[in-house]
């Protein structure tokens, strides 16, 4: 009777199939995925309501479109969401331009001939992906502030009429002093991707490259380029997703009163009128609508990609 029974259970694993067994490995990422993603959304109901905490959501009155339409229909609301996005949408330009700078990184990291050394760059620029936010800026205020700030003691005593700047609340090209340090946090942890596709070209291009004559600026731009374009375009069709979504780590801990007017991006935004100003429906409102509008240009963004790339999509 043993024997059956385990006869029966092997032959019912036997009835499995592979594309079966995957799908139910994926089952716990795709709990998550709904736990974490889509469980959320049902919080957007917060917006249709004037919210008054600690109440119930029920005994709020409700109001309906009032909290999105008053993103435009209010003057002094409509004035400060102008303002963050124009933070917003420079910041995602000025790193939607310079995305390609990942992708050359990796080209010529895989040119360094020496094994130890190139891991040993690749490693100290993906170092800083894994440091908070909250320590960058230490680093940061170590370095450049006025009082005590390495640059400022360095420029003191080589100049002793040097007047101390306090290069962190300076608003002086503040989109560049972000986009800089998101650059040096990020560059080594953006190319692994990179780095992974020109390990998968095909050796034998190279080496029918080389009996051609071609140079290594050659064979970077003929043949490790085109290969890495169609990363890099889909990289991209996902940036386009995400133009609105620039986080609010960096921008959270870099911020102060000098500099906000200028760093204060749509998800810091949503978190100071939500959380710190206690407008939890209106911040409700903001957060729905950015998200709205990022699936819309996901969409535009992979339509114009079926376009270009001969029906090629990301999904």
């Amino acid at each position: 009777m043993k024997l059956k029974k385990k006869n029966q259970i092997l032959t019912s694993n036997r009835k499995l199939t592979p594309g079966f067994r995957l799908f139910l490995m994926t089952l716990p990422f795709l709990a998550l995925v709904f736990a974490f993603s889509y469980l959320p959304l049902w919080g957007w109901r917060y917006a249709l309501y004037d919210y008054r905490p600690p109440k119930a959501l029920t005994d709020c009155k409700f109001v309906g479109l009032k909290h999105i339409t008053s993103m435009v229909s209010n003057p002094a609301l409509a004035r400060n969401v102008a303002r963050v996005l124009k933070n917003t949408i420079g910041m995602s330009l000025l790193g939607m331009v310079t995305s390609w700078i990942p992708m050359v990184f990796a080209m010529f990291l895989a040119e360094i001939r020496s094994v130890k050394y190139r891991k040993f760059v690749q490693i100290m620029t993906t170092i800083p992906n894994f440091i908070s936010w909250i320590i960058v800026y230490s680093i940061a205020f170590a370095i450049f502030s006025a009082s005590d700030g390495l640059v400022n003691n360095i420029l003191a005593a080589v100049n002793p009429n040097w007047t101390r700047v306090s290069f962190l609340s300076d608003t002086n090209h503040m989109w560049l002093k972000m986009w800089a340090w998101g650059q040096w946090k990020g560059l080594g942890y953006s190319a692994i991707l990179y780095v992974s596709s020109i390990a998968g070209i095909d050796q034998e291009m190279y080496e029918a490259a080389s009996i051609d004559g071609a140079g290594r600026f050659q064979k970077m731009r003929f043949i490790t380029l085109p290969c890495l374009l169609p990363t890099f375009i889909t990289l991209l069709i996902i940036n386009v997703g995400n133009f609105l979504n620039r986080g609010m780590d960096q921008y959270f801990a870099f911020q102060n009163a000098m500099n906000r007017e200028y760093i204060e991006v749509l998800d810091l935004y949503v978190y100071n009128q939500g959380i710190v100003g206690n407008a939890i429906s209106f911040s409700t409102a903001v957060g729905m609508t950015k998200s709205l509008v990022s699936l819309v240009l996901l969409f535009i963004a992979n339509m114009i990609s079926k376009l270009f790339r001969d029906g090629e999509s990301i999904f």
